[in-house]
């Protein structure tokens, strides 16, 4: 059984601090150190209007090849999904958190584990590929939050336009192109949100979510209160899905045993600001809809 809060004690840990050392490298006429930070991504800033040259100009390893039958511009372009962090997190002085390519991973291996009651009626291995590929615009766009200032359709422009980029631009001549036309369309499946292979990744997406939020508040040993993102929790559609999102949300309140935290997915009256709230909202207003009680 985990510890609760008040069975903790300590300062925050290396989810908040990390206190590795940095990469360092020698420099070939001093001897001097100097530390390269080479593992991360932040996320890429334009001036003016948002486009995929402009992003593509910022990249320091240069621009993957286009037009091209190799697949190595897509694989290069990928290992920015590895480094590029997903935002939320930061904001809470979560510096090294988990990346965009770590979320996609464990929802495509939560999404293997479907209720029998589920699996049943789902294709199975549409669901893990969608699991994989439904951030992946977030290579060049960078993990837009709810509190970032971008509505929701110039969210999805940018999204739109760096998968048509990788599915047509690095992708259209490898083997005719077949490839990036099933990874397009499964994308598409995604954002348009009316399948249940759709809904049941929605909501994996959401309880992936939860699953890192009471993994950070565990490790931070009570000193990191990340409720405002159990709203998602509202959000989660599926009953099979919200079975284990009760679950979690149980294992963490017996980790909080009482002390004061903020419930996000009682909005207002759960401790988020009404400002926060109504970014939420309008964040997740075109995914799928949870039924009411």
């Amino acid at each position: 059984m985990s510890p609760s809060v008040a069975e903790t004690g300590g300062e925050v840990p290396g989810a908040v601090v990390n206190n590795a050392s940095p990469v360092t490298s020698q420099n070939g006429t001093n001897g001097e150190e100097s530390a390269l930070d080479v593992g991360i991504v932040p996320n890429p800033k334009v001036e003016g209007p948002w486009t995929v040259e402009k992003v593509l100009d910022t990249i320091p390893t240069g621009k993957p090849t286009e037009d091209s039958e190799s697949p190595l511009g897509y694989f290069h372009l990928l290992e920015r999904l590895k480094t590029t962090k997903r935002e939320g997190w930061r904001r809470f002085g979560i510096k090294r958190g988990e990346s965009i390519s770590d979320h996609m991973y464990r929802m495509s291996l939560i999404s293997m584990y479907a209720p029998p009651s589920l699996a049943s009626k789902l294709d199975l291995h549409k669901c893990m590929k969608m699991c994989l590929i439904h951030d992946m615009a977030e290579s060049l766009v960078g993990d837009i939050t709810p509190v970032d200032g971008v509505d929701k359709p110039e969210k999805s422009r940018r999204e739109a336009s760096t998968m048509d980029y990788i599915t047509k631009g690095l992708l259209g001549k490898v083997d005719g192109g077949k490839v990036g036309e099933d990874i397009r369309a499964i994308w598409q499946e995604y954002e348009d949100s009316k399948t249940l292979e759709s809904t049941y990744v929605h909501d994996i997406d959401k309880l992936e979510l939860l699953l890192q939020m009471v993994e950070y508040e565990k490790r931070a040993k009570g000193k990191l209160d990340l409720g405002e993102f159990a709203y998602v929790k509202t959000r989660i559609v599926l009953p099979e899905v919200k079975v284990w999102a009760e679950e979690l949300m149980k294992e963490r309140e017996d980790f909080w045993a009482g002390q004061a935290h903020i419930h996000g997915d009682e909005g207002v009256q759960g401790g988020v600001t009404p400002e926060k709230l109504s970014m939420q909202n309008a964040y997740y207003a075109d995914g799928p809809k949870p039924t009411e009680k």
